[in-house]
């Protein structure tokens, strides 16, 4: 496993100074309620302090705790999986995450910082999946490194199961803030996936497996968010599947808000 810099001090004014140097606009089809709420979320304070325990955190730890029971996939072990995450890595055009494979119960997950990130995927996940629906899952978390959405869900990740060692008054404040955010970080990886499968019907399949069955409404809404995508010119034109002059598909702003109608549930 690489060795990595976790001097904090040094880390903060890397991370700070990336971020006033440059402003994030995610990828061409990300969901713009997504790239806004990021741009904003690491100049709330709580989220600033979320955000720099969390450093903490993973560097002392959350990364080790989180890999030890899981095996990196590689050409002679999960090829299958080794095989896919660097197709989506390629039809994203971002350098190849690191996979890790679990036998721990689970769905997937990465987490990490703005350097370094891993997807870890449950080996029961793996194997209920088709070759595609995984192209799919990996797909979606291709996305969330593309679009600098690591280490904020790291930070939610862990006000939610490791409380008691973040700055108690901003937890609540912090998690409220990250919860509005990645409902709509969500629907930016959804489209990540489905780039990468380029069939509805598979991504769809897919979500089901892996969206919180505790919260069924969120999943109704993520699907007909993707279905609307599925269905926009953007998608239609980089999938190749442009019909007649009659079936071009709506722009992608008609696309994004009727998404931000869905997500409101304003639908009509």
């Amino acid at each position: 496993m690489p060795a990595i810099d976790f001097d904090f001090q040094r880390y903060v004014a890397r991370r700070k100074g990336l971020r006033a140097a440059q402003v994030r606009e995610g990828a061409a089809y990300a969901y713009p309620g997504d790239v806004r709420l990021l741009r904003t979320l690491d100049k709330l304070r709580p989220v600033q302090l979320a955000l720099d325990e969390t450093v903490r955190l993973w560097g002392h730890v959350a990364r080790a705790e989180l890999l030890g029971p899981a095996l990196r996939a590689s050409p002679e072990r999960f090829a299958q999986v080794h095989k896919v995450i660097r197709r989506c890595a390629e039809i994203l055009h971002i350098p190849m995450p690191a996979v890790y494979v679990t036998p721990q119960p689970g769905g997937v997950l990465t987490l990490g910082t703005d350097e370094e990130s891993y997807v870890v995927v449950a080996q029961g996940l793996v194997d209920s999946l088709s070759e595609n629906e995984l192209l799919d899952v990996l797909g979606r978390e291709c996305g969330r490194i593309q679009n600098g959405h690591v280490p904020f869900f790291t930070a939610l990740h862990y006000l939610t199961h490791a409380k008691s060692t973040l700055v108690r008054w901003a937890v609540r404040p912090a998690t409220l803030s990250l919860q509005a955010w990645a409902r709509r970080a969500d629907v930016t990886a959804d489209r990540a996936g489905l780039l990468c499968a380029r069939d509805l019907d598979v991504s769809q399949s897919a979500l089901s497996k892996i969206a919180d069955a505790r919260d069924p409404r969120g999943l109704e809404r993520r699907r007909r968010a993707l279905a609307r995508f599925a269905a926009s010119a953007y998608y239609k034109t980089v999938v190749g599947s442009l019909g007649d002059a009659s079936d071009e598909g709506e722009s992608q702003e008609d696309c994004d808000n009727a998404v931000s109608r869905i997500l409101d549930d304003k639908e009509g």
